[in-house]
């Protein structure tokens, strides 16, 4: 399980933030399209324009004092709203009340803002049976000082029905003890018809929700599914990106 360790004390509202520009460089992360490299390393993430679409999960009362609250991962997808998340559905259930979103979030510092997570779109198999299968979310997120999430930072294009392993994937996400992201490019393989893994390395807890993203910049897996994610740093997995999460995505993209 990739969601553990969770302590929140009481803050005031959401606040935003002003933007924060940061020159980081990892030459031990591979992009996803960038062909033979070093797949299945794990380092801190660059931070560009690409990777702030990534982000934190933090209970709302956790708003103005983020360092150290964060408990699972989401990002920004491309959506006619431009305001959706993709994450677990074991992360946003239902039982954890209200909650926000903290896109590049680094160090305790939400350079993007923070954002209230609105409503919560999950498939039928995980709301009436927590079906592992079912592992994927989304969510609406309000808008910001007039803004909307997506034309802040941009979002991922998210791809149902693309073959496992049709490409190498980047998984970008948060452990619960590290205040700045992790990134790792590594393959996935099917783990059965329903689920695939990825071998990458300190995948631990808080990095539930996780996107894998290929060198399209399309969202192809979300860490979660099996155990909810896996019971081991080293191997994480996420459900088939198949009919039931493309309806789930329509259903998310079509609300009024």
């Amino acid at each position: 399980m990739k969601r553990f360790g969770r302590i929140w004390l009481p803050s005031r509202p959401a606040l935003g933030c002003a933007v924060i520009t940061l020159a980081l460089t990892s030459a031990s992360v591979a992009s996803a399209d960038d062909g033979p490299g070093p797949f299945g390393v794990t380092a801190a993430t660059a931070m560009t324009r690409h990777t702030v679409r990534v982000g934190a999960l933090f209970g709302a009362d956790r708003a103005d004092r983020l360092s150290g609250g964060h408990f699972c991962t989401a990002s920004v997808v491309h959506s006619p709203g431009r305001d959706l998340i993709v994450t677990a559905a074991h992360c946003v259930d239902g039982d954890d009340g209200d909650l926000v979103f903290a896109p590049g979030y680094r160090d305790g510092q939400a350079p993007y803002g923070v954002w209230k997570v609105g409503r919560r779109f999950l498939p039928d198999g995980w709301a009436k049976g927590q079906d592992e299968d079912s592992d994927i979310a989304f969510a609406t997120v309000g808008e910001l000082d007039g803004r909307r999430v997506e034309d802040v930072v941009g979002g991922n294009r998210f791809a149902p029905g693309t073959a496992t392993g049709a490409t190498a994937v980047t998984v970008t996400g948060y452990p619960d003890a590290r205040e700045v992201p992790i990134s790792c490019t590594n393959k996935p393989v099917p783990h059965s018809d329903t689920q695939q893994r990825i071998d990458c390395p300190e995948f631990t807890g808080g990095t539930s929700g996780s996107p894998w993203v290929n060198g399209d910049r399309q969202v192809v897996g979300v860490l979660g599914g099996h155990e909810q994610g896996g019971s081991t740093a080293d191997t994480s997995y996420s459900v088939v990106l198949g009919r039931e999460a493309a309806e789930l995505y329509k259903d998310a993209t079509a609300r009024s």
